[in-house]
C-alpha cells in the first residue's frame, strides 16, 4: 500500500519534536565488545590490565567512545601504576574526525584531567610515555592556544612518536589519525596531503593484520573523496567484516560506496545496520544509515522505497543519544526526497523545523530552509522563496559568529542557489545565472562532510538545469558531466546530460545517457525513466528503418 506523502511528513515533524529533546554529544557506538577486530597494545602494565587496554583500544578504533573511556577507566583504578590507562580516558573525550572545534567543555575537562593523571604517574615504557606526552600536548594550554594549534601541535608530536617507535603498530595507526584529525580541523586542502599520507601509513597494517579495525576504519576516511575513494574499496568491504555486530563498521563501507556509485552495495550495507542498530537500540546510527539509504535508492528511482524508509524514521529521545548525524538525517531524508525527484511545490510545503537547542543545528534546519526556498521559487512562490532565503542568510552568519566555518559556506551555497532561481522566476536571467554560476564555484572549494551521502542537489546539476531552461544545452552538458566525474551514478545528472546531448544532436551521447539510466533505475516509475526508454526505443525503431 502505498504511503501518504502528507502524512509522512506530519510524523516526520513530529519525529523532528522529539529530536530537539536529544542528546547533543556524537560518538559512533558499537556492538557486541568481542567482535571489533584484533588489537595488541604491548604496554608496560599488568597482564590482566593489558588485554582490558587491547579490547578498550579495539573500541577506540570503531569510535565507541563511551565504553572504552569506561574500559580505560576500570584498568586504570585497578592498576594504579599503569599510567597509559589515563591516557586511554583522555583518548576517549576526543573525536577528532567528528569535532573539527573540539570537545565540548565537559569531555574536554575530563579529558584534560585524565591526561594530568597519566602525566603525573610519569611512569610505563618510553612508548607509552611518547603517547602521553603527545595527547598532553592536544590538552595543554586550551586558554591562550587555539585548537586548530593544538590539534597540528598533536599532529607533530604522534609524527616523532612514530619515528622514535616504527614498528610500533599502535603509533603508527594513531599517527595516522592524527593527520585525518588535522585535516578535518584545517582549511581544506584539495591535494589531500594528509589524507594520502595517512593511507599510505595505514595499508601496511592492513595487509600484515587484516583483521585490525583501526587501519581499515581509518582508510575508509582517508580515501573517503573522489580521487581515492577506488583505493578504500577492498578496507570497506573488509571493515564490516571484522566488526559484524557494530553499526558503524557496517555503515563506514556505504561511504565509499557512495563515492563509486555502488548503490546496491551501499543499500545493502545501510539495510545491516538499520538491523544492528535497532537490535542494540542504537538510534542515532539508524538515522544515520537511513539517511544513506534514502540518499541510495532515490539515484536508483527507487522512490516508494525511499518513501517507505521515510516513515520509519524513529523518533528522538530524551534519555538516549541522537548524533548530530541523526540530526542531520532528521532534515536531510525529506528535503531530498523533495528535491531529487523535483517535486517543487511539495519541497515548498515541507514543514519548517523547530531550532534545536541553543541553535547548535542551524545546519540542519538550512537544509530544509533551501529546499522550502527553490520549491517555491520554481513554483512561483516568490514571497516564501524570500522569506525562506532570509532564514538561509540568518543560518549563514550564525554559523559564521560561531567559527563553524565548513557549515557557514554550505549555507551560502544553498543560499546562492535559491536566490539564483528566485531571480530566474523574476525573469533577471543574467543575475540568475551569474548566482548558479558562484553557488558552483563556491561548491567546488569545499568537500562533503561525512555526516551526509551527498547535497541535497549539486549546485553544478541546478547550474546544468538552469543552463537548460536558458537554451544553453552545450554549457549544461558541461555542467552535468561536472557532477557525474565527483559522483558517479547520480540519477538527476546521467538525465540532465542525456536531455542536454539529445538538444544538440549528440545521439550516440543521448542514446548511451539514457540507456545507463534505464540501467541505474529499472524498476523506476520516474517520469525521467519513461522519456528515457521512450527515446531508446524510438531510436531502435529509427536504426530498424534503415
Amino acid at each position: 500500500m502505498r504511503i501518504s506523502v502528507r502524512l509522512l511528513m506530519m510524523l516526520w515533524s513530529v519525529s523532528l519534536a522529539f529530536a530537539a529533546l536529544a542528546d547533543q554529544t556524537h560518538q559512533h557506538v558499537a556492538g557486541d565488545p568481542e567482535q571489533l577486530g584484533s588489537v595488541q597494545f604491548a604496554t608496560s602494565c599488568a597482564p590482566e590490565a593489558e588485554v582490558q587496554l587491547s579490547r578498550a583500544t579495539a573500541m577506540l578504533h570503531s569510535f565507541w567512545y563511551e565504553e572504552a573511556g569506561e574500559q580505560f577507566r576500570q584498568a586504570a583504578e585497578a592498576n594504579k601504576e599503569c599510567a597509559i590507562a589515563w591516557w586511554g580516558v583522555a583518548m576517549s573525550q576526543w573525536q577528532p574526525l567528528w569535532e573539527p572545534r573540539g570537545p565540548n567543555p565537559e569531555a574536554f575537562q575530563q579529558g584534560l584531567a585524565a591526561i594530568q593523571k597519566a602525566t603525573e604517574l610519569n611512569g610505563g615504557s618510553a612508548a607509552e610515555r611518547d603517547f602521553i606526552d603527545a595527547l598532553h600536548s592536544f590538552y595543554a594550554n586550551s586558554d591562550s592556544v587555539d585548537h586548530r594549534d593544538r590539534v597540528r601541535a598533536y599532529e607533530t608530536a604522534m609524527e616523532n612518536l612514530f619515528a622514535n617507535h616504527p614498528q610500533n603498530t599502535e603509533a603508527r595507526v594513531f599517527y595516522a589519525l592524527s593527520l585525518l584529525g588535522s585535516a578535518t580541523s584545517m582549511p581544506p586542502d584539495k591535494s589531500y596531503r594528509r589524507q594520502r599520507k595517512a593511507g599510505q601509513l595505514l595499508m601496511p597494517v592492513f595487509d600484515s593484520q587484516p583483521d585490525h579495525p583501526g587501519a581499515a576504519h581509518y582508510i575508509i576516511h582517508a580515501y573517503d573523496y573522489p580521487s581515492l575513494a577506488e583505493g578504500a574499496l577492498e578496507a570497506a568491504r573488509r571493515y564490516a567484516e571484522i566488526a559484524p555486530d557494530s553499526p558503524h563498521a557496517q555503515h563506514m563501507p556505504s561511504h565509499i560506496f557512495t563515492r563509486l556509485g555502488l548503490w546496491d552495495d551501499s543499500i545493502s550495507s545501510n539495510r545491516n545496520v538499520v538491523r544492528v542498530a535497532r537490535k542494540y537500540d542504537i538510534v542515532g546510527e539508524e538515522l544515520h544509515a537511513m539517511d544513506y539509504l534514502v540518499f541510495a535508492h532515490l539515484q536508483k528511482g527507487e522512490d516508494d522505497e525511499a518513501l517507505q524508509v521515510m516513515g520509519e524514521m524513529p523518533k528522538a529521545r530524551a534519555d538516549g543519544p541522537l548524533y548530530f548525524a541523526g540530526v542531520h538525517a532528521h532534515a536531510a531524508i525529506p528535503a531530498r526526497y523533495a528535491v531529487e525527484r523535483g517535486q517543487w511545490r511539495e519541497a515548498a510545503e515541507l514543514p519548517e523545523p523547530k531550532d534545536f537547542p541553543g541553535g547548535r543545528y542551524v545546519w540542519a534546519d538550512a537544509a530544509i530552509y533551501f529546499a522550502r526556498a527553490l520549491g517555491a521559487a520554481r513554483s512561483g512562490e516568490v514571497a516564501q522563496a524570500r522569506r525562506d532565503l532570509s532564514k538561509l542568510a540568518s543560518f549563514h552568519q550564525t554559523l559564521l559568529q560561531h567559527k563553524e566555518d565548513y557549515w557557514a559556506t554550505q549555507v551560502e551555497i544553498q543560499r546562492l542557489a535559491a536566490e539564483a532561481w528566485l531571480s530566474l522566476a523574476e525573469l533577471r536571467r543574467d543575475r540568475a545565472l551569474a548566482a548558479m554560476r558562484s553557488a558552483a564555484a563556491l561548491e567546488d572549494t569545499t568537500d562533503k562532510h561525512p555526516v551526509t551521502p551527498g547535497h541535497i542537489v549539486p549546485a553544478h546539476d541546478l547550474l546544468g538545469q538552469m543552463l537548460l531552461e536558458l537554451e544553453r544545452p552545450d554549457e549544461a552538458l558541461e555542467a552535468f558531466d561536472r557532477v557525474l566525474r565527483a559522483e558517479p551514478n547520480r540519477f538527476g545528472a546521467i538525465y540532465g546530460g542525456a536531455r542536454a546531448a539529445e538538444r544538440i544532436g549528440r545521439t550516440d551521447l543521448a542514446h548511451q545517457r539514457y540507456a545507463q539510466l534505464v540501467e541505474l533505475a529499472p524498476n523506476s516509475e520516474r517520469e525521467a525513466v519513461q522519456q528515457a526508454r521512450a527515446y531508446l526505443a524510438g531510436h531502435q525503431a529509427r536504426s530498424d528503418g534503415k
